[in-house]
C-alpha cells in the first residue's frame, strides 16, 4: 500500500535577535486581514499579507491607547505605502517601517518577515 506524500504549508517567520522565529502557517494570513502572534519576549506582532503575496509584520500594540489591536485594523495604501489603521483611534502605521503616518514622532516596531518551507 502506498501513501500520499505529506506536504506542509509554508511557514511565516520573523527575524528576532538574529534568528528566524516561526509564527504561523502562511495559510493563516488572508490578504487584507491581520493576525496577531505571540513573540518569545511576551510581546505581540501583527502580521499581514497583501493581495500580491507580500508579507508585513509590525508591533501589535497601538502606542496611542496601549491596546494590542493593530492586527484587527483596516489595511490600505497611502501614496504607494501599505498601512494599517488602528481600529480604535484610526492612526495609520506604515507596514514596512512601523512609522505612524499621522504623527511622525510615533512608530511601532517593524520586523523582517519571510515565508519559508
Amino acid at each position: 500500500m502506498t501513501t500520499a506524500p505529506t506536504t506542509t504549508a509554508p511557514k511565516v517567520q520573523l527575524l528576532l535577535d538574529g534568528d528566524w522565529f516561526t509564527v504561523c502557517d502562511l495559510t493563516a494570513l488572508l490578504p487584507g486581514r491581520g493576525v496577531a502572534a505571540l513573540l518569545p519576549d511576551g510581546g505581540q506582532a501583527a502580521l499581514f499579507r497583501d493581495r500580491h503575496g507580500r508579507l508585513y509584520a509590525i508591533g501589535n500594540r497601538d502606542p496611542f491607547t496601549g491596546a494590542a489591536v493593530l492586527s484587527r485594523g483596516l489595511t490600505g495604501t497611502d501614496r504607494g505605502r501599505p498601512f494599517v489603521a488602528s481600529p480604535l483611534l484610526k492612526q495609520r502605521f506604515d507596514l514596512v517601517s512601523g512609522q505612524c503616518l499621522d504623527d511622525p514622532a510615533v512608530r511601532v516596531p517593524a520586523y523582517q518577515v519571510r515565508s519559508a518551507g
